[in-house]
């Protein structure tokens, strides 16, 4: 079978092919060699005529004839060594970076030089010897890393408590190094912040202070708000703040007591209370201030009650005994355990009784005519009649009005006794009753003796219409002049 143009192998691929094989040629034989001549990275190596070995290390016997094999092992021990310093390496500025030279400047210089032994196996060719070197070494950088955290709350306590110190210098190197090792972490970046004002803070804490001194609370005030505002942390700032306005509440306070006070010694209760009141608000809860508002008000009630004992008394003595009752009851409303205010009451309500029955009868003597009201009449008269004589034998006068009730009482009783004559005219065909008297039958004229008093005859007649006839007797008219004329003269229709 023919080979074509198009199934032709080009001799391009031949040449590639040979070309490749000379390359793996040289990896195995020639590579090495070169190598041996470098340190990492790329840096021609120094001939020496006499390399420091240290004590501890092994001589290496003289190769001078090692085989393909044997440098590939070299070849690839030289690479673990490679990778194991490459990590070396960056931990190594991974420590610089969180500023391993502040905090533990002697452990990493020990790290650095363990690795630095292991150059030195390196450059002898004992390349297993500087593996092991250098991960010691990348050990102890491990070590240190993991010794970050801590370091980072050591810094963080020695920066706070520099803050306490007022140690301006140390908090800030402290948590300039807290923010090395953390550049996340707001606390160290806070801490810091304080650090750079905390010169200023104790300053205006000082000046504050000083103010508070002299008095001058509210310029002390303006301060420590200037420190809270630079470094609202601040515990002694906060406190001081704090102590300032609870001064400054006392000074209101003991101020606003002072008018109470001066208002109860000018006899002015009511502006005392209000000025104890707002001092209340000032200082909720003060006993100081609750105890002044009771005491006044009590100072106050006292005073009412006796003004009011002073105006019942008053109205007693006028014989005004509802006002007396209406002045004791708002004593009583102050305080329901005055005894003298409730027996005044009592005293004064049962006066005001005897006053109204007394004046009833003497309003309507007419009343008396009944004998019901007649005898309640005599015997509210002995009662205010042995009243009077009470009130006399304990040295009390019983009052005008009282001592003309009982006169006026005395002479309407006498008066309800006489007997005056009463003319009757009829026609002798009119039966004629006189309530209280009883019937009189018929008659032209008879004459009858009746007390004072108001009366009602009556008049009947068969066929006519019945008459009422009232009338009274005595009550300043002259005697035998009381004339009745009753007869029945309208005749019924139908009769």
């Amino acid at each position: 079978m023919a080979v074509t143009n198009k199934d032709r192998i080009s001799p391009w691929v031949w040449v590639a092919l040979a070309v490749l094989f000379l390359l793996a040629l040289a990896v195995i034989f020639v590579l090495p060699r070169v190598v041996e001549q470098y340190e990492l990275p790329l840096t021609a190596r120094v001939e020496q005529t006499a390399a420091p070995v240290p004590a501890n290390a092994p001589t290496r016997p003289a190769v001078t004839n090692v085989s393909p094999f044997e440098e590939a092992q070299l070849a690839r021990q030289r690479r673990e060594a490679q990778d194991i310093l490459a990590e070396l390496l960056r931990k190594q500025s991974e420590l610089e970076m969180l500023g391993v030279e502040q905090w533990a400047p002697d452990r990493f210089a020990s790290a650095l030089a363990t690795a630095q032994e292991g150059d030195t196996f390196y450059r002898n060719g004992e390349f297993d010897a500087a593996t092991q070197a250098y991960q010691q070494g990348d050990q102890s950088l491990d070590v240190l890393l993991e010794q970050v955290d801590d370091e980072f709350e050591r810094a963080m306590e020695a920066g706070n408590a520099a803050l306490a110190a007022v140690d301006s210098g140390t908090a800030r190197e402290q948590f300039t190094l807290a923010a090395t090792l953390d550049p996340t972490s707001e606390e160290a970046d806070q801490g810091l912040r304080r650090a750079e004002t905390l010169d200023e803070v104790r300053g205006l804490l000082d000046q504050g202070i000083a103010l508070q001194q002299q008095g001058d609370l509210t310029g002390a005030q303006n301060l420590f708000e200037q420190a809270i505002a630079l470094d609202p942390l601040h515990q002694e700032a906060d406190s001081l703040l704090a102590d300032n306005q609870q001064r400054q509440t006392d000074a209101r306070f003991t101020a606003i007591m002072s008018e109470g006070f001066a208002h109860l010694e000018n006899d002015e209760a009511d502006a005392a209370i209000a000025a104890f009141e707002r001092a209340l608000q000032v200082r909720p809860g003060s006993e100081q201030a609750a105890e002044a508002i009771r005491q006044t008000r009590e100072e106050l009630t006292l005073d009412s009650i006796a003004q009011l004992r002073s105006r019942a008394e008053t109205a007693e003595e006028n014989e005004q005994w509802q006002q007396a009752i209406d002045l004791y009851t708002q004593a009583l409303a102050l305080d329901a355990n005055l005894v003298f205010a409730t027996e005044g009451k009592d005293y004064s309500e049962r006066r005001l009784q005897l006053d109204v029955l007394l004046q009833t009868n003497l309003d309507e003597p007419l009343r008396l005519s009944d004998p019901a009201a007649h005898q309640e009449a005599i015997d509210v008269y002995r009662i205010a009649s042995e009243l009077a004589t009470d009130l006399r034998a304990d040295g009390v006068d019983p009052g005008e009005r009282l001592e003309a009730q009982i006169e006026q009482t005395g002479r309407l009783l006498d008066m309800m006794q006489e007997q005056h004559p009463v003319t009757l005219v009829s026609d002798n065909a009119t039966a004629v009753t006189i309530y209280q008297i009883g019937e009189l039958g018929t008659f032209q004229q008879t004459s009858v003796m009746l007390r004072p008093g108001r009366y009602v005859a009556v008049g009947t007649r068969p066929g006519y219409r019945d008459v009422r006839q009232e009338f009274v007797v005595g009550f300043g008219q002259a005697p035998g002049t009381v004339t009745v004329n009753i007869q029945c003269n309208e005749q019924v229709a139908g009769t």
